[in-house]
């Protein structure tokens, strides 16, 4: 089975960098790649918020260890420079098949041959994307939901032609970076998580758009009469308006490509992009 000690992740928005140094903060030597300088200047902003979190909510953590998590962390803007050494390259770029295919073609001549790939798109199936990768034996999908310090799942799914020493080095690698690994069995889109959450989000934009409720009533009926945490319009925001509307603008669904417009237009034309953004549905 591939031991995986380096991890070089693609993509430092909001899960991207929690990927990263929550990898970190297990031991694992990461890079976080991105596409320019302006971008990584983001990402630095967003490890060091992220360490005031782990250090203030992470049980059991040792002394130091937040910090020691950002020492472990490199940031590059050049993709070969990144992959170089990479034991596995988790891709967590804008849910577009396209750009990730190309992404993946890229990849193919520049990382080592040993390297794992792995996807964390929540939509795609890793088969959409295998035959990009030039190395389909050695790839799959890793989803991770979002606050991963306390959500802290990782659902590992393959394809057909996936090594399954490859998948079981993944899970290995999920559980050494202090997160439940959750085993697909065959592909789903959705995995496990997204499957029961994505009917959610549908339906409370569905009554948004048809008028029935506000976000704020629709989330308060959802936490009072089920106990959960968040309500729909919350996740939302955590999740980032941006990836709702590239589902959502991609979907063949002519109600989610109305809740795409909907977005766009009165979100994010005004840069209201959720809780990374300090301001979505709700203001933080």
């Amino acid at each position: 089975m591939p031991h995986i000690k380096t991890l070089t992740v693609l993509g430092t928005g909001v899960l991207g960098s929690q990927i990263a140094f929550q990898a970190a903060f297990h031991g694992f030597a990461v890079t976080a790649y991105d596409i320019d300088d302006a971008a990584l200047d983001k990402a630095r902003a967003r490890f060091a918020h992220l360490a005031g979190i782990y250090r203030a909510q992470v049980t059991g953590a040792s002394e130091g260890q937040a910090e020691a998590a950002l020492d472990k962390l490199s940031l590059s803007a050049d993709l070969g420079a990144a992959v170089a050494d990479a034991d596995l390259v988790i891709e967590a770029v804008p849910e577009l098949l396209e750009l990730k295919r190309d992404m993946y073609r890229k990849l193919a001549d520049l990382a080592p041959a040993r390297t794992i790939f792995a996807t964390n798109s929540s939509t795609l199936l890793p088969s959409d994307l295998k035959d990009s990768t030039g190395r389909p034996d050695r790839f799959l999908a890793i989803h991770y939901a979002n606050n991963i310090w306390a959500q802290n799942i990782a659902e590992v799914m393959g394809t057909a032609e996936t090594d399954p020493a490859v998948f079981d080095a993944v899970v290995e690698f999920a559980r050494n970076s202090g997160l439940e690994p959750i085993e697909i069995k065959k592909e789903k889109a959705g995995y496990v998580l997204n499957s029961l959450l994505v009917p959610l989000l549908n339906a409370a934009a569905g009554l948004l758009l048809q008028g029935v409720a506000s976000p704020e009533t629709i989330d308060k009926t959802w936490r009072i009469a089920t106990g959960a945490p968040s309500g729909p319009f919350q996740i939302f925001d955590v999740v980032g308006l941006g990836t709702a509307y590239n589902i959502s603008a991609s979907s063949p669904d002519a109600g989610s490509r109305a809740f795409a417009q909907y977005l766009k237009e009165n979100y994010i034309d005004q840069g209201k992009l959720g809780v990374a953004t300090g301001e979505g549905f709700y203001t933080y």
